[in-house]
């Protein structure tokens, strides 16, 4: 776990907020006791997870391919090449969605803005650890890399499954 006190705090009022305001279908499907709180959402998530990313065209279309979803400070984190489609995309129309999805049993969906990051320092150890020192220090750290900050999260874990 990467995250401090006051991240853990910023995630569950993130969580809160965002639950205030869901639709009563939304609100039928993750109800209270399927709710994750922060520290839940940190325990399922780790470090990484395949995460799908949602960007559009300039043309409005949406677009979905799934990343590697590093999870670091309460915010999701993922690279991709220099040239690839989503960071063109993201340069361009910050605004993304992304979800977590672990059939049935776990879902984290994000709303929000992608802003291409450096990493630093922790982020770098963080990204290492993850992936391996030699990757990192090799064609990993040339990578572009981006955070997205959430307007609105949800995370939900199914007992039953």
């Amino acid at each position: 776990m990467h995250e401090t006190a006051e991240d853990l705090k910023w995630l569950q009022r993130l969580l809160d907020d965002s639950y205030a305001v869901a639709g009563s279908h939304l609100r039928s499907v993750v109800t209270p006791e399927r709710r994750l709180d922060a520290a839940g959402v940190v325990a399922e998530l780790g470090a990484m997870r395949v995460m799908v990313l949602a960007t559009t065209t300039a043309a409005g279309e949406p677009r979905v391919s799934p990343v590697d979803g590093l999870f670091h400070r309460g915010r999701l984190h993922f690279g991709s090449g220099p040239d690839a489609l989503r960071f063109r995309h993201v340069r361009a129309r910050p605004a993304v969605s992304a979800a977590v999805v672990d059939g049935e049993r776990l879902q984290v969906t994000v709303h929000g803005t992608a802003h291409e990051v450096v990493p630093d320092d922790a982020l770098r150890a963080f990204l290492a650890g993850v992936y391996g020192r030699a990757a990192w220090d090799g064609w990993m750290n040339a990578l572009p890399w981006a955070r997205i900050e959430p307007a609105r999260m949800i995370a939900f874990r199914n007992p039953a499954t």
